[in-house]
């Protein structure tokens, strides 16, 4: 089948390069001819695991096309995916503007039949805009083409969305019960045929549900994580283990153990910002949604949770301490820095008069770039930030070491090591990596997210 994807960010790289690899043809349209190069050159633009092969086999095989000709892509493909970016805007709703400007080119230049495909995570609503979009292009240019608006939300998570792509759980699709949507319905079930062969994974349903039923899902495992991390903040209090509490709750099948891991806060390019674009539809149809305000409130507090663990062991004043910092992007198997919790770290240890040394897997090149505008207001800081290019070259001289992603790489250090490098064995760990007593034997005093401090000498 020929397929079009309208930008190749996060979400539309990864769906052209997998649709690539199921034989489909498949043309990636950008704006940016910095990162169309890129691909064109070799490269790719983020980290992902298992991407880069994809992404090199399929352009070899010439499946795959990177192109910024806007006429082009709207030619090429008879489903067009819209996998644009819906940033935050100032009041917390979606902004649509890179996703009605995708809908206007198509309107501009299409003259068959098209399914145009909402990709990416947009407001209930958001369809009827686009439909709005392209039927005012093909009207000022008296075009009688016809098209159908489907919305085929994403369930991706960073760092394993590869996987995720080629072995769905479920593929939620929303089309209209029109002529062209029923033609829409074919063309979507034909695309998707490869992911049903064991089972049918395809969960039909009108377009708004299928809008909403992204919101819905990422506001439920938003909701777990601040959950678990509320209660993570009085067990500290109260001396109980934030961990055995939740095997003694995750063993009840209708609570389950996934997304109850209490930390640092949560971050990235999903949670954050669907969470408040859920809330400010809500507030456009006069309802408040009380729970998810409190989510964000948490999340908020949360990743503020180990600076202030730090402050209260060491004093409000770090001027002359030295701190070693283990991760940067807000999860572990990509280089996104989007609302880390790392970034919120940093600035509290620095305003502080504290130095810095860092170290991240894959994201130092985009922590550099993400904290020279974090701290563009006062760049004199920055400079108390070192980019280690190791993690135990980041233990050297600190007066303690703190843990903020929860990397593979930092599960099982050598302690021997890591307490000779450090001036004090204090670790402080934002994802409860270790275990309390293992730490403690090792000599360490631990201070773990909702798992009492432990000192062992």
């Amino acid at each position: 089948m020929k397929i079009t994807i309208i930008g190749t960010g996060y979400v539309g790289l990864v769906t052209g390069a997998c649709l690539a690899e199921l034989g489909n043809n498949v043309f990636c349209l950008d704006v940016d001819q910095k990162k169309i190069d890129i691909l064109n050159n070799g490269g790719i633009p983020i980290h992902e695991p298992g991407l880069e092969d994809i992404v090199t086999r399929n352009r070899d095989a010439g499946r795959l096309t990177f192109s910024t000709d806007v006429a082009a892509s709207v030619a090429h493909g008879d489903i067009q995916f819209i996998a644009v970016g819906t940033p935050p805007d100032e009041d917390g709703s979606a902004d649509l503007q890179y996703v009605l400007a995708a809908a206007r080119n198509i309107g501009r230049y299409m003259n068959g039949f098209k399914v145009v495909v909402d990709k990416s995570t947009v407001p209930v609503g958001t369809a009827d805009k686009v439909r709005a979009a392209i039927q005012e292009e093909l009207t000022a240019r008296e075009a009688g083409a016809t098209f159908s608006v489907v919305s085929n939300p994403e369930f991706l998570k960073e760092g394993a969305a590869v996987e995720d792509f080629m072995r769905p759980d479920r593929i939620v699709i929303g089309c209209d019960d029109t002529p062209e949507g029923q033609q829409a319905h074919a063309l979507m079930k034909k695309l998707y045929a490869p992911f049903n062969r064991n089972h049918e994974r395809t969960f039909w349903m009108d377009v708004r549900s299928a809008e909403f039923t992204k919101y819905a899902a990422n506001a439920m495992l938003a909701t777990r994580i601040s959950f678990m991390n509320e209660l993570a903040n009085l067990a500290d209090k109260v001396g109980a283990d934030i961990e055995a509490v939740r095997h003694g709750i995750g063993s009840d099948p209708r609570i389950g153990y996934s997304f109850l891991y209490a930390g640092c806060g949560y971050g990235g390019s999903c949670f954050p910002k669907d969470v408040q674009a859920l809330e400010r539809t809500a507030r456009d149809y006069g309802q408040d949604l009380l729970i998810l305000r409190a989510v964000e409130e948490v999340n908020h507090h949360q990743k503020h949770v180990l600076g202030r663990k730090i402050v209260e062991r060491f004093g409000e004043n770090l001027a002359g301490k030295h701190f070693a910092v283990w991760g940067l992007a807000f999860k572990p198997n990509t280089d996104d820095m989007r609302e880390a919790s790392s970034r919120v770290l940093l600035r509290q240890l620095i305003e502080r008069g504290a130095t810095v040394a860092v170290h991240d897997p894959v994201a130092m090149a985009e922590a550099k770039r993400v904290l020279a505008l974090d701290f563009a207001d006062a760049p004199q800081l920055l400079e108390r930030i070192r980019f280690s290019e190791s993690p135990m070259e980041t233990l050297r001289g600190a007066d303690a070491l703190a843990i903020v992603t929860e990397w593979k790489a930092f599960r099982s250090p050598d302690f021997d090591l890591v307490k000779s490098l450090l001036k004090a064995p204090i670790i402080f760990d934002g994802r409860n990596l270790f275990e309390p007593d293992v730490i403690g034997d090792a000599g360490f005093e631990y201070h773990g997210i909702g798992r009492s401090v432990l000192t062992r000498s």
